[in-house]
C-alpha cells in the first residue's frame, strides 16, 4: 500500500490523472481496475475515478510494493541546450518567445528537440522541477505550430495552467495578436466568421458551413502596410482553432507566404529563392492580459511584445522600404 498526503502543488486534479502520473508505467486497464475494485481510498472513504483532490487528501492505493516498484519508474530530462528567449517570467509563469521550427511538444515516439524539452531543462537547473516527483510537469497553456514563431505561456504549477487555459478558452481576458504577411492586397480592416471543420486523416483543417462537426471560427484583422502583391496583416484571435488564421486566409485568397499547406506554391518558392524563406510568415506577436482575479492578477493591464525575427523584418524591409514595427 502507497499513502500519499496531496500538497498544494498536486491539489484540484481528478485523482485518476494523478494515479496516472504516479503509476506512470501502469497501463491504463490496471489503473481503472483499481478504481473498480476499490482499490483507491482518499479520507478512508473509496472514491470514484472523477474525484477532485484537495490540499490536505490523504490518498492510499491498495496494491503491492512489487506493483508499486514496477510501475512508478523514474522519469528523465532529455538533456538538451536549456537555451531560451524569455520575454517574462515570475514564480507561475514563463513566456517566451518561440523560434519558428521548434516543435512545441512531441508525443512519446518525438525523438527531436521539443521547446518543453529546453523549458524542463531550464526550470531543472533552477531547482524549480523535479522530474522524479509528483509535481506538475512545465506545460504550455495553449498552442503554436512549428513553423509559427513568437510568444508562447508555460504554466509553472497545476492551478496556473488551469487558470490561463479557461481564460483562453472564454476568449476575454488574455488577447493573442499575430503579425502574417499574405498574398495580395488587403486595403480594409474586417472580420473572417466561418467555422472551421478539421480532417483528422490529412491534417488539415477546412471551412464547412454545413459540417455537424465544424467548429465556430472567429478571426479579426487589420491591413498595417500593403501593395497590389502583399499585406502586412495584424490579426486578432477571438478563437483559437487549430490552423485558424492559415485556413481562413486562405479561403478568402489571400493565403500566408511560405505556409506548405495552405498557400500558393509559386509564391512560395520564389521567397525560397529570394530570401531562403521556408516557413509560414506569422509570428505570435503581442500578448495582453486585460483584467484578471485570482493568483494572477499582478498581471491585470500587462503587455508582452515579441522580436520580430531577423529574416522576417528583412523581408518586411525590402518589400516596404524600412516599415517602422514599433508603431505595430
Amino acid at each position: 500500500m502507497k499513502e500519499i498526503n496531496i500538497k498544494k502543488t498536486n491539489s484540484n486534479q481528478r485523482v485518476d490523472k494523478f494515479i496516472r502520473k504516479y503509476l506512470n508505467d501502469a497501463p491504463l486497464s490496471f489503473i481503472y481496475k483499481c478504481f473498480r475494485k476499490k482499490d483507491i481510498k482518499v479520507n478512508n472513504h473509496w472514491v470514484k475515478q472523477d474525484y477532485i483532490l484537495k490540499e490536505g487528501d490523504n490518498l492510499k492505493i491498495y496494491i503491492s510494493d512489487e506493483q508499486i516498484e514496477e510501475f512508478n519508474k523514474p522519469k528523465k530530462v532529455i538533456k538538451v541546450d536549456p537555451k531560451l528567449d524569455i520575454v517574462y517570467e515570475d514564480k507561475n509563469i514563463l513566456i517566451i518567445n518561440k523560434p519558428s521550427g521548434l516543435l512545441v511538444h512531441g508525443d512519446e515516439n518525438e525523438k527531436r528537440i521539443t521547446l518543453s524539452n529546453k523549458v524542463q531543462n531550464y526550470l531543472y537547473s533552477k531547482d524549480e522541477f523535479d522530474p522524479n516527483g509528483i509535481d506538475f510537469i512545465p506545460s504550455p497553456c495553449h498552442r503554436l505550430d512549428r513553423n509559427t514563431s513568437g510568444l508562447i505561456i508555460y504554466a509553472k504549477n497545476l492551478n496556473t495552467f488551469q487558470t490561463i487555459t479557461e481564460l483562453l478558452k472564454e476568449h476575454k481576458e488574455i488577447t493573442k495578436t499575430y503579425l502574417a504577411l499574405v498574398k495580395g492586397k488587403i486595403d480594409k480592416s474586417g472580420e473572417i466568421n466561418l467555422p472551421l471543420r478539421k480532417d483528422e486523416k490529412k491534417g488539415l483543417v477546412y471551412v464547412d458551413k454545413n459540417s455537424q462537426y465544424s467548429k465556430e471560427a472567429l478571426t479579426i484583422y487589420e491591413p498595417l502596410i500593403y501593395d497590389d502583391n502583399y499585406t502586412l496583416v495584424k490579426i486578432t484571435l477571438i478563437t483559437g482553432r487549430t490552423h485558424q488564421i492559415r485556413a481562413h486566409f486562405a479561403y478568402i485568397n489571400h493565403p500566408l507566404i511560405g505556409d506548405s499547406k495552405y498557400g500558393d506554391f509559386k509564391i512560395n518558392a520564389e521567397f525560397k529563392k529570394i530570401y531562403n524563406y521556408d516557413s509560414q510568415f506569422l509570428i505570435a506577436y503581442k500578448l495582453k492580459f486585460n483584467r484578471l482575479d485570482g493568483i494572477l492578477s499582478y498581471l491585470s493591464n500587462k503587455e508582452f511584445i515579441a522580436k520580430i525575427p531577423n529574416k522576417e523584418e528583412k523581408i518586411i524591409n525590402n518589400l516596404y522600404i524600412k516599415f517602422d514595427l514599433n508603431k505595430i
